[in-house]
């Protein structure tokens, strides 16, 4: 039974058991390997388009370092072939006849050659090591570093596609083994070429050599293939679970969870479902390594076959007066070099063969991602828009197949605060990264001053708006970097400081040991921590140290204490100097009965107010938008609602005019209110005057 030891019981009753983790495979043409997606001309042709793809990345980094490595294998080939050439010739008068010392003056000069090309061939591997060394870090990091670039420029709408984190994990995977390839290429480039060179000197010792020795080491060449297509496959195989591990396996470690997970009781489920889904990943290991040993027992069996023939030949040649025995014992030398020197080309042309599935993997992901990047528009994006048109609008999520926004229109004018209201999934965040372009409509139209956002640069956009998500970064840079990102707007800490004070955070950064060049990371050496309203309070200064045209504020206090609330959402939604908008997302609320003039149902609206002649908006064919009137205001403070299209509802409401006065954000309690719901709420108001259902 799946149960950990000694949690058989738990206050007395039996524990169920645990259940298993969901096995998860990458589906369509993710499950083959490039063996099954190429034919066999195209595996042979591997190795030279790895060469040229490392030698033309290598040559982006560094010219000289790749002149000097390949110039230093060129002599080290060479180097060999002298050396080998001289060995010929020397042993000739040292297996002849006379004394020792006569046959040893003859050889000299052969002896001398002998010695400066194996010096030379050192000096030149020295060389060659060196350019690799300086090659080896920087060619990953060059990797790394288009992967991180490509996550950072691809559509928000890439990372909903579920194939799009597996492809990411396969070319982290490419990119690590950059570190391996170059000593690889440098590796194999050194053993051809001294194979070459004994490829020369036993075809002119006798031309019948050189097939056998081809021929004694082709069974290794496939097996090593062989070996390289298992691996490759079961890396596939077991690359969603890999993912999948990885993710769990930061909620498990993570500080920020560790209270979660010791007083849920978490632990025992944890620890197994890690276990499981581990020895899931092995028992996928260990079924390959079986398939790896019987490839290499069938290729060591061929192989030894092969290699019988080439030294029994070679003895036929010598004992059939075919090959002196100067030149046969030329010969053994060069052919246990050329043995060597070819099992090494076999070895190392099998793990380039190896890393160039996993380097396609890298080259598929970074070429394919460039279909997933925004055009850059030729429209130049409207500075500060004055009004914000959302037209039709619909957008589905991949793998769902109930639109999230269906058919909604929406009209935003800057000085405006919003409020945008709904059950969980009805869609109230999706809207709002339709508005500022991180999510391209698939059908209808996004404008800002009648300029459509899929006609305009994105980045252009993106300058414009100020976020504060639910899911916000805790960055491991200083307090400072954390208020700026890296996007310092003066060389004094002057709005720094403005911000801080704004969100009520002067105190709290004062107390830091090192101001605001501390690290906010606990983690890290130096650091400090930071609780999670105050991470909620330096998100809502980012916002404010930007000063966007548009804020969008997604839940922008729920970790907050109801001090910090009102002080974070009246900040937030002051207009700044030059009249930004402000746009606050909060939840739906449970309907229920009340007396009263104004009765709502799933977030349309039926008054007795006055109606006004305003336009439909935010809503579908059966939804409407209706006038809901604030006491204490003018008929031209009012708020508008209607309904979202979709499973669940939502109402957006509108303060028409962001008066002097009315700073503050419509947040649950507010809108609970101004739906016929809720405490009062007169204490939100900073006019004093309470806003209520007319």
């Amino acid at each position: 039974m799946n149960r950990v030891p000694g949690d058989e019981h738990a206050r007395g009753r039996l524990r169920l058991p645990y259940p298993e983790p969901v096995d998860i495979q990458r589906k369509a043409q993710w499950t083959k390997s490039a063996f099954d997606r190429y034919g066999v001309r195209q595996l042979v042709t591997t190795i030279p388009a790895v060469l040229a793809q490392v030698f033309k990345m290598a040559w982006r980094i560094d010219r000289r370092d790749v002149l000097v490595m390949v110039g230093a294998q060129v002599a080290y080939g060479v180097g060999s072939a002298v050396a080998l050439a001289a060995t010929a010739r020397a042993m000739v008068p040292i297996l002849g006849s006379g004394s020792v010392s006569h046959r040893v003056h003859e050889a000299l000069p052969a002896l001398v050659v002998i010695a400066v090309a194996a010096g030379v061939g050192r000096v030149a591997y020295g060389l060659a090591s060196w350019s690799v060394a300086r090659l080896k870090p920087r060619l990953m990091t060059a990797a790394d570093v288009a992967v991180v670039e490509t996550m950072l420029r691809v559509e928000l709408g890439a990372f909903l596609r579920p194939e799009f984190s597996e492809e990411h994990e396969a070319a982290e995977t490419g990119a690590v083994r950059c570190d391996r390839l170059i000593y690889d290429v440098q590796s194999f480039m050194s053993a051809l070429i001294k194979l070459v060179a004994a490829f020369g000197v036993l075809t002119a010792l006798h031309p019948l050599m050189l097939p056998v020795l081809v021929l004694a080491v082709l069974p290794s060449g496939v097996g090593a293939m062989a070996e390289a297509r298992i691996e490759h496959q079961v890396h596939t195989a077991n690359s969603t679970g890999r993912n999948v591990r990885g993710m769990m396996r930061w909620f498990v470690t993570a500080g920020k969870l560790a209270d979660e997970v010791r007083g849920m009781s978490m632990a025992g489920y944890l620890s197994y479902w890690y276990r499981t889904l581990s020895k899931r990943l092995d028992d996928r290991s260990l079924t390959g390594a079986g398939r790896q040993l019987r490839a290499n027992l069938v290729a060591a069996v061929f192989g030894g076959l092969c290699l019988s023939l080439a030294w029994g030949t070679l003895l036929w040649l010598t004992v059939s007066g075919r090959m002196s025995l100067a030149i046969a014992a030329t010969a053994v030398l060069a052919v246990r070099t050329a043995l060597g020197n070819l099992a090494n080309v076999v070895h190392y042309a099998a793990s380039l063969f190896h890393s160039s599935l996993f380097l396609g993997d890298w080259k598929q992901f970074i070429e394919g991602s460039k279909a997933l990047m925004p055009t850059a528009g030729t429209v130049p994006a409207p500075r500060g828009p004055e009004c914000t048109q959302v037209r039709d609008a619909v957008f589905t999520y991949p793998n769902k197949v109930r639109p999230a926004v269906d058919g909604v229109s929406l009209t935003l004018r800057r000085g405006e605060l919003v409020a945008v209201l709904g059950e969980n999934g009805s869609g109230k965040s999706t809207l709002t990264r339709l508005m500022t372009g991180l999510y391209t409509p698939d059908k209808g139209h996004v404008r800002w001053d009648g300029v459509d956002l899929s006609s305009v640069d994105v980045d252009e956009i993106w300058e414009q708006t100020g976020f504060v998500t639910q899911q916000f970064g805790y960055w491991p840079v200083s307090a400072r970097d954390n208020i700026t990102l890296g996007q310092p707007l003066s060389r004094d800490d002057d709005r720094v400081w403005e911000a801080v004070d704004a969100v009520g955070l002067r105190e709290a950064f004062e107390e830091l040991p090192h101001g605001l060049d501390t690290l906010l990371a606990a983690e890290l050496w130096g650091g400090v921590s930071m609780s999670g309203g105050q991470w909620q309070r330096i998100a809502c200064a980012r916002v404010l140290y930007r000063r966007p045209a548009v804020v969008v504020m997604d839940e922008p206090t729920s970790d907050m204490d109801p001090r910090g609330e009102t002080r974070c959402s009246s900040c937030c939604a002051r207009p700044p100097r030059d009249g930004s908008r402000s746009w606050s997302r909060t939840g739906w609320p449970t309907p229920r009965s009340r007396t009263g003039s104004s009765s709502w149902t799933r977030g349309t609206s039926s008054s007795t107010a006055p109606s006004t002649s305003s336009p439909r908006e935010a809503g579908s064919s059966r939804s409407s938008t209706n006038s809901v009137w604030t006491e204490g205001s003018t008929a031209g403070d009012r708020y508008e609602a209607g309904a979202v299209v979709g499973e669940r509802e939502a109402a957006v409401l509108r303060r028409a005019a962001a008066r002097q006065g009315v700073g503050e954000v419509l947040r649950p309690s507010v809108a609970h209110e101004l739906l016929g719901h809720g405490p009062p709420v007169s204490q939100h108001a900073r006019d004093g005057r309470p806003y209520r259902v007319a």
